[in-house]
């Protein structure tokens, strides 16, 4: 297939960026990039996590919520557990928190830009799925997210979550590769 050459250099403004993270340390790296983008265009910076529903919701969901709510959702069905999780008011959500505090602690390592200002959504599903959704229906211009280096399973999922959200998107997305360590 062959695409149309643009015939002239497209005006490129940045209005609303979406910066998808898995909480890891990649991730940290490349809000710096997101933050960044987003400082320089005046952006609107939305942060989004997805927490994936399903088998083994217990081991990703330890460190996001504390041990009187994990009592609670264990009680409910999975369905029910997943609402409670997404629509629990802001004062005491535990997985905007825990994204909150992500995002903040990378800023503590960015000179000048304590004033960078950004949106939480917190959802649940297939995250492929729930990114390119958002980015869509809230008419983003750019999708930031992070690509692993030589971790073999977090690349391995990372790097087929960023393949996918590549296919399945016509709104641009920026790969920030992070620096292997050496």
């Amino acid at each position: 297939m062959k695409h149309k050459v643009p015939d002239k250099i497209p005006d490129v403004n940045y209005k609303r960026i979406l910066y998808a993270t898995d909480l890891s340390e990649s991730g940290r790296f490349a809000f710096h990039h997101a933050a960044g983008i987003a400082k320089k265009f005046g952006s609107e910076l939305t942060v989004i996590h997805v927490v994936e529903g399903g088998p083994g919701m217990d081991r990703r969901l330890f460190g996001y919520i504390d041990e009187e709510l994990w009592e609670e959702i264990k009680t409910r069905n999975l369905q029910e557990a997943m609402d409670i999780l997404v629509s629990r008011k802001r004062d005491n959500a535990a997985i905007k928190e825990c994204v909150g505090q992500f995002c903040d602690e990378a800023k503590e390592g960015m000179p000048g830009r304590s004033d960078i200002e950004y949106n939480i959504e917190v959802r649940m599903g297939d995250p492929v799925e729930m990114i390119v959704e958002a980015a869509e229906n809230g008419s983003y211009d750019l999708i930031v997210m992070a690509r692993h280096g030589g971790r073999a399973v977090k690349t391995a999922v990372l790097g087929d979550t960023v393949r996918r959200v590549i296919r399945n998107t016509d709104i641009p997305v920026l790969i920030i590769r992070v620096p292997e360590d050496d």
